[in-house]
C-alpha cells in the first residue's frame, strides 16, 4: 500500500472522527443542555384603580409614560367630597356638645342627694353620657373616613414603572374599583424559562443563567426558584370531583415543559424590556459540580 493511499484512508478517517465528534457535541448541547428558546419577560403589572367614584377632571400621564412613586396618575372631582368632609366635621361638632351635655347632666346628678334624684334617674344619665361617647366615636371616625375618601379623589402611582393600557380620559366617570390603567414595576422584571422536564435534574436554584433576547441584547441572571406542578390536560377532574383519565394515549411522549423563575441581574443601560417579550434561556451549572443526566427508561 502506498503512502498516499495510507496517508488519504488516515486523513479520511480523522474527518469521519471530527465529523462525529461535532455531531456528538451538537446533540449533548441540543438534546442534554439546560436550555430552552421558550423563555418570556414578565413583569409585576398592577391594575389602577379609584379607590372613590366620580368625575375624572384630570388625566397627567399618557399611555406608555414613565412614572416615578408618587407621582399623580388622574384626578377626581372633589367637590362631593369635600362637601361630606364639612357634613362629617359638623356632625363632630354636634355629638361633642351632645356629649359634654350628658356628661354634665351625670354629673349634677351624681352631685345631687339621693333624696333629690332617684337612683334610676343617675343610671339613665349615666348611660346617656355614654351613649353620647361612643355616637362621639362614630363621628369622628365618620370624618376620618371622609378625609381619606378626599384623599383619594387623587390616584398617585404606587411604585416606579411605566403607565400601560390607559383607559380613561377627561370626562369620564370613573367607578370605585374599576381599573382604569395598567402600571409595569420597573423594578419588577423577570424571566420565564419554560424547560422540558428532562433537561431539570440539570438545573438547580442559583445556577447562573444566559438570557438571549430575539433583538440580540444579551442578559444576566440567575435561578430563583422552579415550579412545582403544572396543569394535567388528560386528567381533569370531572363533576364529581375524581379523575377523568382519558382512556387512550399517544404513542409518542412529548416532555412536559416546567416554567423556571429567572432573576435578571441587572439591566444594561439601552436595553429597553417589556413584558412579554421572548428569549433563549441557557443555564451554566457550576464546572466543579457536574449533574450528569440520570436513566430516561
Amino acid at each position: 500500500m502506498s503512502w498516499k493511499r495510507v496517508i488519504s484512508v488516515v486523513f479520511t478517517l480523522l474527518v469521519f472522527a471530527a465529523a462525529a465528534y461535532i455531531v456528538r457535541t451538537l446533540w449533548v448541547h441540543y438534546m442534554d443542555s439546560p436550555w430552552t428558546r421558550d423563555g418570556r419577560v414578565r413583569a409585576d403589572v398592577i391594575n389602577i384603580a379609584p379607590d372613590v367614584a366620580g368625575l375624572v377632571v384630570e388625566v397627567a400621564v399618557k399611555d406608555n409614560q414613565q412614572v416615578r412613586k408618587g407621582d399623580l396618575l388622574l384626578r377626581i372631582d372633589d367637590e362631593h367630597y369635600r362637601l361630606a368632609l364639612k357634613q362629617a366635621e359638623a356632625l363632630v361638632a354636634a355629638r361633642k356638645a351632645q356629649l359634654q351635655m350628658n356628661q354634665e347632666n351625670a354629673q349634677r346628678r351624681t352631685d345631687l342627694d339621693a333624696l333629690v334624684v332617684s337612683k334610676e334617674s343617675r343610671i339613665n344619665a349615666s348611660h346617656l353620657a355614654h351613649a353620647a361617647q361612643a355616637d362621639y366615636q362614630e363621628a369622628l371616625a365618620q370624618l376620618e373616613v371622609a378625609r381619606l375618601n378626599l384623599s383619594r379623589t387623587e390616584v398617585r402611582a404606587p411604585v416606579d414603572g411605566y403607565v400601560t393600557n390607559l383607559n380613561v380620559f377627561e370626562g369620564d366617570f370613573a367607578n370605585r374599583g374599576e381599573a382604569a390603567l395598567a402600571l409595569v414595576d420597573n423594578h419588577s422584571f423577570y424571566v420565564y424559562g419554560y424547560f422540558e422536564e428532562t433537561r431539570l435534574p440539570l438545573i438547580r436554584v442559583g445556577d447562573q443563567a444566559e438570557l438571549r433576547l430575539m433583538s440580540g441584547e444579551r442578559l444576566s441572571g440567575r435561578v430563583d426558584s422552579i415550579a412545582r406542578g403544572i396543569y394535567d390536560r388528560d386528567n381533569p377532574e370531572s363533576r364529581d370531583l375524581v379523575a377523568d383519565v382519558n382512556p387512550t394515549f399517544n404513542w409518542v411522549r412529548l416532555a412536559r415543559r416546567i416554567p423556571v423563575h429567572i432573576r435578571i441581574d441587572e439591566v444594561p443601560e439601552g436595553v429597553t424590556l417589556a413584558a412579554g417579550l421572548t428569549c433563549t434561556v441557557i443555564v451554566t451549572p457550576p464546572a466543579d459540580r457536574p449533574r450528569p443526566l440520570p436513566d430516561r427508561w
